[in-house]
């Protein structure tokens, strides 16, 4: 999926909070830690930094909402996070975001905090963001045992 494919599909799945641009993807993508995991109609788009993964969006096309594909780009997320090193993996959702919230915690992600009015609707108006987490220990491959020390 191209950076221009994945801004057109996040305008068609975001006003809160605002949809991404093709400059602002190629951006996120040529730095440090990327992950990008894509699927038929849907994306996710994360970093892992000094072994932490950051879940900085996750799009899928309204029609394909609720086939499962929301549940596999997390889950990729969060293997190829692992992959990388990453122990523990964060996001921010908006707080009325039920469906997206909803995901979260079906993969085992908990709320950590809270970012009062943090996001701008296009209304003018505030919604706070919930902070979530979760350790990734449990989606890790496994390690190879040291056969001197089983």
């Amino acid at each position: 999926m191209t950076s221009d494919q994945m801004a057109a599909l996040h305008a068609r799945c975001f006003t809160t909070p605002r949809a991404w641009s093709a400059v602002e993807f190629d951006a996120l993508l040529a730095g440090p830690g990327a992950v990008l995991a894509t699927e038929a109609d849907g994306f996710v788009l994360g970093r892992v930094i000094a072994g932490e993964a950051e879940l900085l969006t996750i799009a899928v096309a309204p029609a394909a909402r609720r086939t499962g594909r929301g549940r596999a780009l997390l889950a990729a997320f969060q293997r190829r996070a692992a992959d990388m090193g990453a122990e523990a993996a964060f996001l921010e959702v908006a707080a009325e975001n039920a469906a997206a919230i909803a995901l979260y915690h079906g993969a085992g992600w908990e709320e950590r905090g809270r970012r009062r009015g943090y996001y701008l609707k296009p209304n003018g108006s505030r919604v706070d963001a919930l902070v979530m987490g979760r350790t990734l220990a449990d989606v890790a491959p496994p390690r190879p045992q040291d056969p001197a020390n089983p």
